[in-house]
């Protein structure tokens, strides 16, 4: 095995234990699941550094970690392989869809953000849907596709929001390991 696999594992894991620790930094959590936290930051960075496959991998990692170490929400098989497998591995692929890319890391969060998002939305109408409120937000609820917008939007905008200004924040002092400048100097080599 190689300095860069190595090198990558070892990032792998330490990104991985930093998100489940910020997880638990919960500035709300949703009674059904979903919290406002900034566990996708380490998710996004590390896809948008090592690409789609790995940053996938990881994501589906972190899914089980949420699933098996956080407080899982789930109703049935289905709603542990897309809110957990599924969503975040949508988050590494999205994220690591911008490796290489000019402002990566920010386009990272949108794209892997987005993806994330979708995941929740279609399995919050699809199964979730069954148990929607008759009211939600003081709105009389009739469709599930307009319950899962409501309930998954107000935790994944500002989770997404959270990332970008965290980038914005850390970007100037850590502008070498957001442009991978490390990984290529370990590559030339």
């Amino acid at each position: 095995m190689n300095h860069g696999k190595i090198k990558m594992l070892c990032e792998a894991a330490m990104m991985l234990a930093l998100a489940q620790i910020l997880s638990y930094v919960r500035l709300y959590e949703f009674p059904n699941g979903g919290s406002i936290d900034p566990a996708m930051l380490p998710i996004i960075l590390f896809g948008v550094r090592y690409g789609c496959g790995w940053g996938t991998l990881v994501g589906v990692i972190f899914g089980f970690l949420q699933y098996f170490l956080g407080r899982p929400v789930a109703i049935d098989w289905t709603s542990v392989v897309v809110d957990y497998l599924v969503a975040f591995g949508v988050l590494g692929l999205g994220a690591g869809l911008m490796k290489g890319k000019k402002n990566g890391m920010i386009l990272g969060s949108l794209l892997g953000g987005g993806l994330r998002f979708l995941a929740h939305f279609i399995v919050g109408a699809v199964v979730w849907g069954k148990w929607m409120p008759d009211t939600y937000f003081g709105m009389t609820m009739t469709n599930e596709w307009v319950y899962s917008f409501l309930y998954n939007a107000p935790y994944m905008v500002p989770n997404i929001i959270i990332c970008i200004v965290l980038i914005l924040v850390l970007r100037p002092y850590l502008k070498k390991y957001f442009n991978a400048e490390d990984l290529k100097a370990v590559q030339s080599k």
